[in-house]
């Protein structure tokens, strides 16, 4: 299964990769191969593929070390790496607008990647599609690669040094101020993350930006968020954005370190969305790269 066709989608990024069958043993050189499909794509669609959670799992541990999810580690203690993206539960009962897990889960309609507010921040984020919304859902990404390709070499030069303050409570405050549990919180503290990151592969560099970033260390407050709400209104453009119609069998995956991503929105109270997402640790905080 090496040889399988890659589609582009955008001018800037992103792949559907066809003749993939992930169903029985997969060899290293087709592992090899999707990775480097990754790392020259940073998003790839691989449709039709009949997953269930044990095989999401051991297709994840294929591709690197599995992150567990930081809310049932913060809130209890367990280590789970899964999270449910939509408002379908293990029961099968559906979730209305209304819900305070619906509402947690509006953060995601925010331009951000994921995990960056982990000493190791998210490589990959990898998103089985189980029941999609006939309506709505779409999921919408840029390339930050492209972004930093985009500005002018002198702003380049004067940020790459430059530090950013990542932390989850305050991204998640946009939701509602008892978005995050006390415990969540104090297992979540601030951290420092380049704002400008460097792919080891091909060593093109990114931009490390979005919802979780609250300031740039060094800058006065009011200086640094008009700089970092910048770098995101540059980011997005519409021309820049590849807008993801998800459906049932559609596996995705996508590079954390040079992709923003948000969710379009949907009404959970006409639509039933099921979607499981593992991810794939870093290989170490970004300050070391």
């Amino acid at each position: 299964m090496t040889a399988f066709t890659i589609e582009p989608l955008h001018r800037d990024f992103g792949a559907r990769l066809t003749g993939v069958d992930l169903t029985g043993d997969i060899a290293d050189a087709a592992i090899a191969a999707i990775d480097a499909a990754i790392d020259e794509y940073s998003f790839v669609v691989i449709p039709d593929q009949p997953f269930d959670d044990a095989r999401q799992l051991a297709f994840t541990r294929r591709l690197g070390e599995p992150e567990p999810s930081h809310v049932a580690l913060g809130e209890e203690g367990r280590i789970e790496y899964f999270g449910t993206i939509g408002n379908v539960q293990a029961d099968g009962t559906a979730l209305g607008s209304d819900h305070r897990k619906t509402r947690f889960l509006t953060g995601n309609n925010l331009w951000h990647t994921d995990a960056s507010f982990k000493p190791t921040p998210a490589k990959l984020s990898i998103m089985c599609a189980y029941e999609t919304p006939s309506e709505g859902g779409e999921t919408l990404f840029v390339s930050t690669r492209a972004a930093y390709a985009r500005l002018a070499p002198e702003t380049r030069q004067d940020l790459d040094p430059k530090i950013g303050i990542h932390d989850y409570v305050f991204s998640r405050s946009k939701v509602g101020a008892d978005a995050v549990s006390p415990a969540l919180a104090k297992s979540l503290p601030p951290v420092r993350q380049k704002l400008v990151r460097r792919n080891p592969a091909n060593g093109r560099k990114n931009l490390f930006i979005g919802s979780h970033v609250r300031a740039i260390e060094g800058m006065p407050e009011p200086e640094s968020r008009a700089l970092l709400d910048a770098l995101v209104e540059q980011s997005v453009p519409a021309d820049a954005i590849l807008a993801h119609a998800w459906r049932p069998g559609d596996l995705v995956i996508w590079d954390n370190r040079c992709l923003l991503h948000r969710g379009a929105g949907y009404d959970a109270d006409k639509h039933r969305r099921l979607m499981r997402q593992t991810r794939v640790s870093g290989d170490g905080p970004s300050l070391t790269e």
